[in-house]
């Protein structure tokens, strides 16, 4: 009897692309591109995320862009729920999402008909359920909670009539993107969520969820996702990671901007951005323990970051004369840090969320070259 096979925690993988190497995943050519990519070719831009002049033809041209912030993402889903009560939520042409803004983008995406869902899925305790360092796993191996914790969490809520209701939209010339951070290339890489529900089938549904779990998938807490892809033939594989590593929120490639048939649509439009994590300042005192300083340093990272990447989408929409409205999280001590996944602070979250989208305070412009927060 031959003996059993030695397990580990730490896999062999397939070797990753050479730069500059441009690879496909079997299957499922033209589904992902690059920053560089879209900006260097045009064409290519345009045969993914172009509008046919049929579709929304009567409506503006609205992009929603959804941050990241872990249990933040409360927040977004409660906004697109109070718009819709308040009969004010807007059909976005374009939706982008990072991490968890990833994760609700195919909801935002759908539209009101998905609340139900979206609402259930923030609030109905499944989070905490999955991703509490409760239960974290025996043998850590590349992260902190195991493999199947985001996989149990996506495999509930997006499924077949997800996929199918994303690849009619698709159809109609709607695009929905998502970001994951290409660990190899050190790259952020962009996918058309509508270009692979066309596919169909189980396949689809299966690289659907993996996508969204490895925009969701931060280093450390979460396994990164493997990818195999092919070039001229020969098998490669690609680490991905939580999208917010390389970018905390997108909107689209400039290039796009500039292509001849996207025309004056964006005259009628507006830029929506939905940030899920507190932008200001919240001085309060930090235990002195590991836990404390770590979840607070997390929290720090993302203002910072956030600030950032906010100030670079304003001075973007000044550049190009788009108008832009985004809103965050208020602070409240009561929220807790962003890693705080217990039920009753999320409905809190989400809860204030509803009520303040109901009200006319939720959007603000902000302005170019935002200020970081001061030392």
């Amino acid at each position: 009897m031959p003996p059993p096979a030695k397990r580990t925690l730490f896999p062999i993988r397939l070797p990753a692309p050479a730069a500059g190497l441009r690879t496909e995943l079997p299957g499922f050519e033209g589904v992902r591109f690059g920053v560089e990519e879209a900006e260097d070719s045009l064409v290519a831009a345009a045969d993914r995320l172009a509008l046919p002049r049929s579709a929304l033809s009567d409506e503006p041209f609205n992009i929603l862009a959804i941050s990241g912030g872990a249990a933040g993402g409360a927040f977004g889903a409660g906004v697109l729920v109070g718009l819709t009560q308040a009969g004010a939520r807007p059909k976005f042409a374009i939706v982008t999402g990072v991490s968890t803004g990833a994760l609700m983008a195919p909801f935002a995406f759908l539209g009101s008909a998905w609340d139900d869902r979206l609402t259930e899925a923030y609030t109905g305790g499944y989070a905490v359920q999955a991703l509490s360092l409760k239960h974290r796993p025996d043998s850590f191996g590349v992260g902190l909670l195991g493999a199947r914790a985001l996989e149990r969490l996506i495999d509930r809520f997006i499924d077949q009539d997800v996929v199918e209701a994303v690849a009619r939209e698709h159809a109609l010339g709607r695009r929905l993107l998502t970001m994951t951070t290409d660990l190899d290339r050190q790259a952020t890489c962009i996918w058309d969520m509508g270009q692979i529900a066309s596919h169909g089938g189980p396949e689809a549904l299966a690289l659907f969820r993996k996508v969204l779990v490895a925009s969701s998938s931060l280093p450390g807490l979460f396994p990164p996702r493997r990818f195999a892809c092919e070039a001229d033939g020969v098998a490669y594989e690609e680490m991905h990671v939580d999208g917010g590593v390389s970018a905390p929120l997108f909107i689209m490639p400039e290039a796009l901007l500039r292509w001849r048939n996207l025309g004056n649509r964006l005259d009628h439009g507006r830029i929506y951005v939905i940030v899920n994590t507190v932008l200001e300042q919240a001085p309060r005192t930090t235990h002195n323990n590991i836990a404390s300083i770590l979840f607070r340093s997390f929290d720090t990272m993302l203002r910072f970051s956030y600030r950032n990447a906010l100030s670079t989408a304003a001075t973007f929409c000044a550049a190009h004369n788009l108008p832009l409205s985004a809103t965050a999280l208020l602070d409240d001590p009561a929220n807790g840090n962003m890693l705080n996944f217990d039920t009753a602070n999320m409905k809190r979250v989400f809860d204030a969320a509803v009520t303040r989208a109901q009200g006319d305070h939720l959007w603000t412009t902000p302005p170019p070259d935002l200020p970081p927060p001061a030392l």
